[in-house]
């Protein structure tokens, strides 16, 4: 599978701008500032194709990215405090529009920092994708930030913190050293196989 040839297609900032859905898609979801854009970078192997953005919150539109066989799909992060509540109403309908829509959801890759305890918005976003049976993986970002006795230490943390999503897989990843980017392309791989061969 190419992941080389990845380009950005378009942005939608409501429900209705929405394009069809074509072909599997691939989602990426998670907290403000979780490493959503360097993550999809990295898979791209191209520095901007995602705008990474030191202020969380700025990503407020469903971002599409073309690759050949499929298309990657950025959803805004959640969790951001200091945005307007018409801003986070926008956002959850935003959201909501496309997850209800009828489309060709591959696998949804659900971002979560290691070092820190999944939030309730993560858990919430965990929760509506596990008992929907969502096809989903969670990715660990951020794991370079973490020294190897911490890393261990929060991986035995992470199981007991997201016990209850049993069966669902884990990847620890760093969009720094490249960490973990092969299981994510691999991951990816198996799930669209799967979507085209339904």
């Amino acid at each position: 599978m190419n992941f080389n040839n990845i380009e950005f297609e378009l942005a939608a900032g409501t429900a209705e701008q929405l394009p069809e859905s074509t072909k599997p898609e691939v989602v990426f979801s998670g907290h403000s500032n979780v490493g959503k854009s360097s993550l999809i970078n990295k898979i791209a192997r191209r520095k901007s194709l995602a705008r990474v953005s030191s202020q969380p919150g700025k990503t407020a539109t469903i971002n599409f990215y073309n690759a050949e066989e499929f298309h990657l799909v950025d959803l805004p992060g959640y969790g951001y405090a200091k945005v307007s509540k018409a801003e986070k109403a926008r956002w959850a309908d935003l959201v909501e529009g496309y997850l209800s829509q009828k489309r060709n959801i591959a696998l949804i890759i659900q971002i979560v920092d290691i070092r820190h305890k999944p939030t309730k918005d993560d858990y919430d976003m965990l929760r509506f994708l596990y008992n929907n049976n969502a096809p989903f993986v969670i990715v660990l970002t951020k794991k370079d930030k973490l020294k190897k006795t911490a890393y261990q230490k929060r991986i035995d943390d992470v199981l007991d913190e997201l016990e209850e999503f049993e069966g669902v897989e884990l990847i620890p990843f760093s969009a720094i050293t490249g960490d973990g980017l092969d299981d994510v392309k691999e991951v990816i791989e198996e799930y669209i196989n799967e979507a085209e061969e339904v």
